[in-house]
Parts: C-alpha cells; sequence; structure tokens
C-alpha cells in the first residue's frame, strides 16, 4: 500500500492496523506546502504494490493533490486507487469519466453540504470489495447469504434514511447552483484571506499561495498565541467559528512543522459572506494588536 503524508487519520488508522497484520505500508512525504509531487508517489510503487490512497485535497493545507497523473500511473501498473475526496466533493468539479478512479469515497457533511453521519463510496465497474459488515439488508431475504450485488453487498443494516434525504435535498441544491459556480466563489474568498492575513505582522499562513491549487482551507498561525486561544477568542470576541488544532491529520501537521499545536482552521462555504471574510479578517488583526 502506498499514500502520502498528508493523509487524514480516517485513512492512517486502517493502514496502520493492515500494517499490524503484515500488510507494508509506504508513506510519501509530501511538500512543506503540504503539496505531494505526482512523481514521488509513482515512485513508491513496487512490484508487489497493490493500492495507492491518496486525498483529493489537505483537510489541514487544503492543497490540491495531483490525484489524475497518480490514477493514470496505477492504472499502467495494475495498481488499484482510491481517492478520499472529502473535500472536494461538492466543491471542486469531478468528473468521474475522465478520472478513471477505482474507489472514492466521501463524506456528506462537507462539501455536499449534508448531515453528519453522511457519505458515500463509489466503486468503478469490475472492482470487487469485500464487505466489511454483513447482516439484513432487505434483499434477497430468502438467502442467509450477504447479496453479491451492490449496493446491497456493502450496505447491511438499517440505513440512515433521514441523513439520506437530507444529503439529497443538499445535492438537489448543489446541482442547481454548479459545482464550477461555488468553486469560484470559494476561490475568491481563498484569494481573500490569503491577501489579508498575509498583511498582518505575525501572522503566518501555510499551504500553496495560489488560490487555484487549494481548496476552502486555509490555516494559520498568530506568533505568541496557541492556536487554541485564538479559536477561542475570535469566537468569544468576534462570533466568528474556526477549527484549532490537529484537524485529526498528526502527519499533515508533521509535514508542514506545525505538530503538536497544529494550527487554527478557517473554511469559508457557500453560504459565507464577504461580510463574514472581512469581521474574521478583522477580528485576527485585533487579537494580533492586542497580543503583539
Amino acid at each position: 500500500m502506498v499514500t502520502t503524508s498528508v493523509e487524514h487519520n480516517s485513512v492512517m488508522r486502517p493502514l496502520r492496523r493492515m500494517e499490524e497484520s503484515g500488510v507494508r505500508i509506504t508513506v510519501v512525504p509530501a511538500g512543506t506546502d503540504g503539496a505531494v509531487d505526482a512523481r514521488a508517489v509513482v515512485a513508491a510503487f513496487r512490484e508487489e504494490t497493490r493500492m495507492v490512497v491518496l486525498v483529493h485535497a489537505s483537510n489541514v493545507s487544503g492543497a490540491i493533490q495531483p490525484v489524475g497523473a497518480v490514477i493514470a500511473a496505477a492504472r499502467a501498473r495494475g495498481v488499484l486507487t482510491l481517492v478520499d475526496a472529502a473535500q472536494t466533493a461538492g466543491a471542486v468539479p469531478i468528473d468521474l469519466a475522465s478520472l478513471p478512479v477505482d474507489l472514492l469515497a466521501a463524506s456528506g457533511h462537507k462539501g455536499l453540504l449534508g448531515p453528519q453521519g453522511t457519505g458515500f463510496l463509489y466503486v468503478r465497474d469490475g472492482v470487487d470489495v469485500v464487505p466489511l459488515v454483513e447482516g439484513g439488508t432487505g434483499s434477497r431475504s430468502e438467502s442467509d447469504h450477504q447479496p453479491d450485488f451492490y449496493p446491497d453487498a456493502l450496505e447491511s443494516g438499517t440505513q440512515n434514511s433521514v441523513g439520506v434525504a437530507g444529503l439529497a435535498v443538499s445535492l438537489a441544491w448543489i446541482l442547481r447552483k454548479g459545482v464550477e459556480a461555488i468553486r469560484r466563489r470559494e476561490i475568491a474568498f481563498v484569494e481573500e484571506l490569503l491577501a489579508g492575513l498575509s498583511r498582518i505582522p505575525g501572522v503566518s499562513v501555510f499551504g500553496p499561495q495560489d488560490p487555484s491549487r487549494r481548496v476552502s482551507v486555509v490555516s494559520f498561525l498568530v506568533d505568541g498565541l496557541d492556536p487554541a486561544e485564538v479559536g477561542r477568542r475570535l469566537e468569544r470576541e468576534h462570533g466568528v467559528l474556526v477549527r484549532a488544532g490537529l484537524h485529526c491529520s498528526p502527519n499533515g501537521h508533521r509535514t508542514l512543522g506545525t505538530f503538536p499545536a497544529g494550527t487554527v482552521r478557517v473554511s469559508p462555504g457557500p453560504f459565507t459572506t464577504r461580510g463574514e471574510v472581512a469581521r474574521f479578517l478583522a477580528g485576527v488583526r485585533k487579537i494580533r494588536r492586542v497580543t503583539g
């Protein structure tokens, strides 16, 4: 198995458990901006490599990874590909017709704007996935063997019908709005955030400087302040909610040099306004001015 140093724990923890069972895991280091070099990933392939697991965009640095180049090289070598699209589904155009990935997984509560506890796994035709859980499916009830067809083979137990219904409403809104329009809006916000934060003395920003090379995730630090304190003050004093800490990606923060305290992460979405972005930047300026 080949993966990278900027993966979420939802990838790394299962891989570490597999490692305990004898599976060899190769972790390819990303650059200090959180971006992965496709050539380095491909160079890590060995004759025995069976799968490469790659995040589409880092939830820490926001860096969009070169999944297309990695997938093309993997297919040429007979290596399966799994892409974690939690940060890009619904926010970055993904064309599965031109991106021949074998498996693509995403949560429903991020860019897809759905309820927590929802998500999906895309399985390319011809790829067989062994069920992790087996049980009742409401189909083939005359048999005590697990169904061998999708999606039933992978959907044992009572489904989260309420969550799925909420996700369906969110998907309908995204389709009406258009992923391309959402992407343009979020790039504009990221550009404004990068420019605004760079003008505040004592603030360090992480990730690619080109807004088009990242999703709507901006991590930063304020000199002399713990990220958790910055997050608390932004919420308490300015009514701005951010996420501080390690963001379930300790290796990602080791890559950026921000482990163990982590960073402050701001993530504008499709419903964010320019006024809210301005309020956030004003809040960071005030916090820095008071402490600097």
